[in-house]
């Protein structure tokens, strides 16, 4: 496959460019077309008022629904359901553990704050019991964390399908689902750095796990639209639900606390719909051009490998004394080169201060790339980081 060249697509992100962005797998740029989908938004809301929900449940989701889908090929779209952020998904699932005991969570130690951050302060209570699997090193990371799974005993299964912090894989979806020996075990995929990154193919699995993931990064949407794909008969009535959760029976007399099928038992409260319009919006775009992931996945490869090939042949000592967390011949990384060093801090700063972006978490240092980018774009970044490093005090710092 070549590398792509999408930048007309992504012309008023490009326009107002003021610095280099090497923070795909942060903030990703979004597609012009998004701009008019949130004109939508705001049109449809101006016609129909409190009548916008019917146009909102009854196309726009849908319409994201089977993107999603299709993407994940998962057999029924309506196992979707849609939430502001990935945090609400996280807390539904916890809520749906059972109670009379300390439920058991297994994890990798390379997980994002939205769900670190939390079980961390649910295990300082004793409420819940965590095992940690190391997420280095990352080359027996997957075999390591199914035999943890295989053990058994564990009420919650929780892995990123790509590290945050690291780029590396956690392995084949499946091998972790089958590895699970209780079905009562409740399983999630975190794929926030991996839907519409990584090809995706949940067929197999998708009556056993749940993935969630959102429109933040690869998938060019922005903020408010994360999803969750909810296999059939797990986790039917999380404790922590919110009045979407009964939507289909709101006009029916309430007895008991109502939860509606297959995905919309994952439903909270009132949202924000506009990022469901860039989604749409997006998938459209993608339909229209014939643009996949397997096409998007090659472009970030073959343009981390010009940068890295760039990188190395300046020599810059910054890069020799670093290490590269996830080595470059496994095609199942994500979409960032994560680089660790004590220096990392420091890259960060003077990169920054050349109008360079990337972003540090304490010593390791990300490169992120998408397909808004190049190959001219990789070879001028290239030449800007090495000249950055090399030389810091030519550059101010940015207003």
């Amino acid at each position: 496959m070549p590398i792509l060249d999408l930048s007309a697509h992504f012309s008023r992100y490009r326009a107002n460019e003021r610095r280099i962005h090497l923070a795909a797998h942060s903030h990703h740029y979004w597609p012009d077309i998004t701009r008019d989908a949130q004109l939508t938004a705001w049109d449809d809301a101006c016609r129909h008022a409190d009548e916008k929900w019917g146009v909102i449940f009854g196309e726009v989701i849908p319409a994201v629904q089977r993107g999603i889908a299709r993407i994940l090929n998962l057999p029924d779209p309506e196992t979707i359901a849609f939430a502001p952020n990935t945090h609400d998904f996280v807390t539904r699932l916890l809520s749906a553990l059972p109670t009379g005991k300390v439920p058991r969570i297994l994890t990798s130690d390379g997980e994002f704050h939205s769900f670190a951050r939390q079980v961390a302060r649910l295990e300082e209570d004793g409420l819940v019991a965590v095992e940690r699997v190391a997420h280095e090193p990352l080359a027996s990371f997957p075999d390591r964390l199914c035999e943890a799974a295989r053990a058994g005993g564990h009420d919650l299964i929780f892995v990123s399908q790509i590290l945050f912090n690291a780029g590396g894989s956690c392995g084949d979806l499946a091998n972790l689902a089958n590895a699970v020996p209780d079905p009562s075990t409740l399983v999630c995929i975190d794929g926030y750095h991996g839907f519409m990154a990584l090809p995706t193919d949940l067929s197999a699995i998708s009556e056993r796990v749940f993935y969630l993931s959102g429109g933040y990064k690869y998938a060019m949407a922005g903020e408010n639209v994360c999803f969750i794909h909810c296999p059939p008969g797990h986790a039917p009535r999380p404790r922590d639900t919110g009045w979407y959760a009964a939507f289909g029976a709101l006009t029916e007399r309430q007895v008991g606390v109502p939860y509606g099928a297959k995905g919309g038992r994952f439903w909270g409260a009132t949202f924000d719909p506009v990022g469901l319009y860039r989604q749409r919006a997006v998938f459209a775009w993608m339909d229209a051009i014939g643009l996949t992931i397997p096409a998007l996945h090659h472009h970030a490869l073959a343009l981390q490998e010009r940068f890295l090939e760039g990188i190395r042949a300046n020599a810059l000592a910054d890069f020799r004394a670093a290490r590269l967390i996830t080595p470059m011949s496994t095609t199942r990384r994500g979409h960032f080169l994560t680089f660790e060093t004590a220096q990392a801090g420091s890259m960060h700063e003077r990169l920054l201060a050349a109008g360079i972006i990337t972003d540090v978490r304490a010593d390791r240092i990300r490169f992120g790339f998408g397909c808004y980018q190049t190959a001219e774009d990789i070879e001028l970044a290239v030449d800007a980081v090495s000249r950055a490093l090399r030389h810091p005090s030519r550059f101010a710092s940015p207003a």
